[in-house]
């Protein structure tokens, strides 16, 4: 005796049936957000994603060849509001773009070739901004910076760095892991796209208000930080330093040439003491100590 045929399983109950099995993990596309005419009452600041591809790491010498940003409100307690604004826009540089920045991009000569980024439009997206966001802004604020005045003043953070991802318990800070466990897959490497996907793994909430990774963000963009620099620490004692997290600088950013960590404010009388203790092994030693906020973390 032949059984009914089932009902048909619309597109929703398929997932839920899948992910009920629990071997099954569903990822969907991640759509991006509408841009509104007119935000939301309540969300009084403005925010902005901004995300460059360029054709190398070094920002005194290579090129940005696409930005993309997105503008979008929040208030002071960190919750997201309406996206306002997008602007994505490649610029031809002055060299051919290196095969492995198109392999890694897909950008290519001829996407570019007489292509200019519309400074006008960026601007008018970027000014308005309270915060300036990116994953990873020690590497896209300098090359922002080199390419126009409009990024000047401006008070960034980095996703990468101001989030405890790991507590949130994501595997890995790479944009394409925290979309991939947030739940999402996206086309990357395409700036806009990549800004897109950023916003919905920072307005994830975990069930409760005020957790989502972008209050985290906020609130560490809030706080100023101090970077220490062990000036004349004795050459001996470099191991010591590299060990509990000093990078060395050679001087050439205009940064003292001595080993250097940037601290939560509040650690900084606890590291002048291992430094006097530790390190100089002089009671009176002052290292010198440059205090940091939003307006000026992530420069060069």
């Amino acid at each position: 005796m032949k059984h009914p045929p089932s009902p048909g399983l619309n597109e929703d109950d398929m997932v839920r049936h899948l992910q009920a099995t629990g071997r099954y993990r569903i990822l969907k596309m991640l759509e991006p957000r509408p841009v509104m005419a007119a935000s939301r009452p309540g969300y009084p600041l403005k925010g902005v994603i901004l995300d460059t591809e360029t054709t190398g790491l070094n920002h005194r010498k290579d090129e940005i060849i696409e930005i993309g940003a997105i503008a979008f409100t929040f208030d002071e307690a960190g919750n997201i509001g309406d996206v306002i604004g997008v602007y994505g826009g490649l610029q031809q540089p002055s060299i051919s773009i290196p095969p492995e920045i198109t392999r890694l991009t897909g950008i290519t000569d001829n996407m570019v070739a007489g292509q200019m980024i519309d400074v006008h439009r960026l601007r008018a997206i970027v000014e308005p901004a309270d915060l300036v966001i990116a994953h990873n802004a020690s590497f896209d604020r300098p090359f922002c910076e080199a390419f126009s005045s409009i990024f000047a003043g401006k008070a960034w953070a980095c996703s990468v760095s101001e989030v405890d991802w790991a507590f949130r318990g994501f595997e890995g800070t790479k944009l394409g892991y925290l979309i991939g466990q947030a739940g999402y897959f996206h086309e990357g490497h395409r700036a806009v796209d990549d800004c897109f996907a950023l916003l919905e793994v920072l307005a994830q909430s975990e069930g409760e208000p005020g957790r989502t990774p972008f209050a985290e963000l906020y609130a560490a963009s809030q706080r100023s930080r101090v970077r220490i620099f062990a000036a004349n620490s004795p050459f001996d004692m470099k191991d010591h330093l590299k060990a509990r997290g000093y990078r060395w600088s050679d001087g050439s950013d205009g940064r003292p040439k001595s080993w250097w960590i940037e601290l939560a404010e509040d650690a900084l009388e606890n590291e002048l003491r291992y430094l006097r203790s530790e390190i100089y092994r002089w009671d009176e030693a002052d290292p010198p100590v440059r205090r940091l906020t939003a307006f000026d973390r992530f420069k060069a």
